[in-house]
């Protein structure tokens, strides 16, 4: 049966992946060892979603390994070596602010992991399709250098800009920033995924993601801000914005939006490509927009205080430009604006409560 490995497998994109390939009538190999547990606390644990997909599922095996395990790896592609079509690695250590507590973790996460699996996919199966999650984070703080102008309640690039209008591009500088040990770790395994395409001639694609969010997502005040400014302002708890008066600005793609561009580029794969993901001008808040959303769509008041204290790395203000990825795939389309992600996202954490 034809088959797609999917790291990470109990996490945001990795879970929309499971469950959007399998209606697509692949067998999944899930691998994921719930390290977000480790992370984030018991709390942030994903365990219940791989029993979900393990009763749930019927064309779903799962493998409960690491994949700094090279040998452990080595012996799951070989036992699928004939049938993988793809490798979706959506599987790392997510957060700036954690990398700096255990740097060797986070690097033989997100670097040495994703090389291993590079590495075993080019031995045995090196014609299926490589897509890798990366980040934004791989420009380091180079944004923050960007001419911005302070609004009511948010951070905008200057309009006479080349990035006003659309975004930042994939042509921005990787070098001669601060891009926290964490953006530094996913930017080795992005350079290496581009690599390994270009060098070998791989069908490989490195997703520098924005902010990807949905209500699958699992939120910690380290790692997914939507999803925990949702669940904080719900739950009544108290939340604290780090730094830039709270007018920072991310963009933010529903999972569901790039589980589409995985798809697209599955079907009609380059070689060695690289590609900013987001919600681009089409879906774009900043903290105090989506404070004042979430009052505006469901009557919460989020009870929140202003750090001046940034956390390193930050950005000030990202908004991903698609146009690459929508000139080589103008099938695809977003169908999930901001309102519509924290509406959706509302509902699930209330739906969680009752």
């Amino acid at each position: 049966m034809k088959t797609i490995i999917i790291t990470g497998s109990a996490g945001l994109i990795g879970s929309e992946s499971v469950t959007f390939f399998h209606e697509k009538g692949f067998h999944i190999v899930g691998i994921d060892n719930n390290m977000r547990a480790y992370f984030f606390g018991k709390e942030a644990s994903t365990a219940w979603v791989t029993d979900k997909q393990r009763e749930m599922l019927e064309h779903f095996e799962y493998y409960n390994l690491d994949i700094r395990n090279y040998q452990a790896l080595e012996e799951l592609f070989k036992k699928y070596s004939g049938e993988i079509e793809g490798v979706i690695h959506t599987a790392a250590q997510p957060s700036h602010d954690w990398a700096a507590k255990e740097p060797l973790t986070d690097f033989g996460i997100n670097a040495n992991g994703t090389l291993n699996l590079l590495e075993l996919t080019r031995q045995y199966c090196k014609d299926a399709v490589f897509i890798y999650t990366s980040t934004n984070k791989v420009y380091g703080d180079t944004p923050n250098y960007l001419p911005l102008t302070e609004l009511e309640y948010r951070w905008e690039v200057e309009k006479n800009h080349p990035f006003s209008e659309f975004g930042i591009d994939e042509q921005m500088s990787i070098d001669d920033s601060k891009h926290s040990l964490f953006g530094a770790s996913k930017l080795a395994a992005d350079v290496m995924v581009q690599e390994y395409g270009k060098y070998f001639g791989m069908k490989t694609v490195s997703f520098r993601g924005g902010c990807l969010t949905g209500p699958a997502h699992n939120g910690a005040e380290l790692h997914g801000f939507l999803a925990y400014l949702v669940e904080c302002a719900v739950t009544n708890k108290a939340y604290t914005v780090f730094g830039y008066k709270g007018k920072q600005v991310r963009d933010n793609i529903h999972s569901k939006d790039l589980i589409q561009a995985f798809w697209s580029f599955f079907k009609k794969p380059r070689t060695g490509e690289v590609y900013n993901i987001g919600g681009s001008r089409f879906s774009n808040v900043s903290m105090l927009e989506a404070i004042r959303l979430i009052d505006e769509i469901a009557g919460y008041q989020l009870k929140y205080s202003i750090s001046d204290q940034a956390r390193i790395g930050d950005h000030i203000w990202y908004v991903s430009d698609v146009r690459k990825f929508q000139s080589h795939y103008p099938e695809w389309k977003y169908t999930y604006d901001i309102r519509k992600i924290l509406t959706e996202m509302i509902s699930a954490v209330e739906t969680k409560l009752k």
